[in-house]
């Protein structure tokens, strides 16, 4: 008996990370897919002299630190900065941190680093702190369920998974109030998909994407709430109310008490270990719940 064929067929257009949680993300064509979502995905982490952790919310600035993959390192560049290098795998003594609600082991990266950030961000006391691969933080199992889904310095999942049509409709409504249109980087995805209608990604259940050597299976199990962030320009800085204010017009989500949402977060079932390349097919069926 033949295969039964699933409802929705897509593509990976378009795969980011955001090596420093909060600053600039990196477009690659191909990433390693881990437990915790994708290879140094929010590996590292800005944080208060008491270890809580910044982001754009406070410090809209953040987004003009740009980072370059390289094969030992990752480059960070700011305008008016010389470049700081980070070791991939170069740490210099332990921190606990905190970020959200969860308080973990981590590593400081070391005065010089701190005081680069201290110094762009005009706030003293700053540190960088990596994540320690030893330490184990879950995403949230009032969404996951039975699964245990492990994350770094994520807000609280593995993964955020993105329709370019949904970007569109955004765009189309933004343009209709005499807006500018904005790029996918405000939203911060992991995975970006095409082949979609306008916020499918809201209804889908298992994601299957087919890689070079196997199949990926990931779950989208909880809608990505919006705070202010997407109101940042990733190009100056600068902060504006347009786009949550015309999320406000048609994205209030029941599932989360009203807040507004754009994208679903997602988790890994199986393929850890696999690599996703721009340009693999995905199929999923809908999710009646």
């Amino acid at each position: 008996m033949p295969a039964a064929q699933p409802d929705v067929h897509a593509c990976l257009a378009r795969l980011f990370i955001h090596p420093v949680k909060s600053c600039a993300g990196v477009e690659l064509r191909e990433a390693p897919l881990l437990d915790t979502g994708l290879d140094l995905d929010r590996a590292w982490m800005v944080v208060d002299a008491e270890g809580r952790f910044v982001s754009q919310r406070e410090l809209p600035r953040m987004v003009l630190v740009h980072p370059q993959i390289k094969l030992t390192e990752v480059v960070l560049r700011a305008p008016g900065m010389l470049a700081l290098h980070l070791g991939i795998n170069e740490v210099e003594q332990p921190a606990r941190v905190r970020v959200w609600n969860d308080e973990v082991e981590a590593w400081d990266m070391g005065k010089v680093a701190a005081q680069w950030f201290s110094d762009f961000l005009g706030q003293p006391g700053l540190r960088l702190v990596r994540f320690d691969p030893e330490v184990r933080r879950w995403a949230s199992r009032q969404w996951t369920g039975a699964i245990e889904a492990p994350i770094e310095f994520a807000d609280g999942f593995p993964l955020l998974v993105v329709g370019e049509a949904s970007l569109a409709e955004l765009n189309r409504r933004l343009a209709e109030a005499g807006h500018a249109a904005v790029g996918i980087e405000r939203f911060r995805p992991n995975l970006v998909l095409s082949g979609l209608e306008a916020h499918d990604e809201d209804r889908l259940d298992e994601l299957r994407i087919q890689t070079a050597d196997g199949q990926v299976l990931l779950k989208l199990v909880k809608p990505c709430g919006r705070c202010p962030m997407p109101n940042v320009d990733p190009a100056t800085g600068a902060v504006s109310p347009e786009v949550m204010a015309t999320l406000q017009t048609y994205r209030a989500d029941a599932r989360l008490d009203g807040a507004l949402s754009f994208g679903m977060n997602a988790i890994v079932l199986d393929g850890a270990g696999q690599t996703l390349r721009a340009g693999d097919a995905a199929s999923a069926n809908w999710r009646f719940d």
